[in-house]
């Protein structure tokens, strides 16, 4: 091979990488290769206690993981991922980050080493119209992740992606945004939600840590945005400031709400609707979880 020959291969190397890279995508998101059409969730997280320990909530992430069609890849939005701006996570190996403190050595010492999905999230970034998205290479899986894909595949063997909340916004852009992830769910993505219903940490009842209790705005809230939900009234929840009293004290601020306008975005015409762990705790928060499909 003649210099002028290497030369002239060298310099279309990175045009046939990217040719690459753009056919992987565009296979990725081709309509032919349509998978049935997978649920998208909702989840409760509460305290990361529930990460390490035994009780009712866990136990129902568990059995939803045993009943669900093994999903190629997993969508996460977390109440703890707030930028300005929309971001994804496009790792290969996103970290198990421990994003808060005063809580056992072993609530430290859990890792979830699911790997990452730079295809996944090339393919977020390219089928979201609403705003641009851009690929993180920092962040990782934060404990509203963690703490609930755990209980769902605890083998770590599905690959997980976040994409993060831009804390500028008002529900009805996130709303927006969030109908734009539609195609994934049938490309074998389990889209999940992640936060709380009702979350008011400054006003949670400390004798009651860990009882099923809530003050009676949190039960008010919850009901209604329950009934909102079973009605597929969107909007009226997207108006969350508009609700009254009780829902203002239920979403003091709204980065643990926003994930539920994300999942209930994606629901379509002929999807039901299952509520499951429908309990207050601490007096002011809900674990109410929600399984569309």
């Amino acid at each position: 091979m003649t210099r002028k020959d290497f030369i002239g291969i060298a310099s279309v190397l990175p045009l046939v990488g990217a040719t690459v890279k753009l056919n992987a995508l565009n296979r990725f998101l081709d309509e032919a290769n349509y998978t049935e059409k997978m649920p998208v969730l909702f989840l409760g997280h509460g305290s990361p206690m529930n990460a390490i320990e035994e009780n009712e909530f866990v136990e129902e992430f568990r059995k939803l993981g045993k009943t669900m069609d093994k999903p190629s890849a997993i969508l996460v939005i977390s109440a703890h991922w707030e930028t300005r701006g929309t971001y994804v996570t496009a790792m290969e190996h996103p970290q198990t980050i421990h994003d808060f403190g005063g809580f056992p050595q072993a609530l430290f010492d859990v890792q979830y080493p699911a790997p990452g999905s730079p295809d996944l999230a090339a393919a977020t970034q390219q089928i979201v119209q609403h705003t641009a998205v851009q690929l993180d290479d920092k962040w990782g899986l934060d404990h509203g992740a963690w703490s609930v894909v755990k209980h769902l595949y605890p083998a770590a063997d599905v690959p997980v992606i976040q994409m993060s909340i831009d804390y500028s916004q008002p529900a009805s852009y996130h709303y927006s945004l969030a109908k734009d992830l539609a195609k994934l769910r049938r490309k074998g993505v389990l889209i999940v939600g992640s936060g709380n219903m009702v979350h008011n940490l400054r006003m949670v009842s400390w004798q009651h840590l860990n009882a099923t209790y809530g003050y009676d705005w949190a039960i008010e809230a919850n009901e209604k945005m329950k009934a909102f939900i079973q009605d597929g009234n969107h909007q009226a929840l997207i108006d969350f400031r508009k609700q009254g009293r009780a829902f203002e004290l239920a979403i003091p601020t709204p980065e643990h709400y926003l994930p539920l306008i994300y999942s209930l975005a994606l629901q379509d015409d002929k999807d039901g609707i299952f509520l499951f762990n429908d309990s207050p705790v601490a007096g002011a928060l809900t674990m109410t979880s929600v399984k569309i499909s």
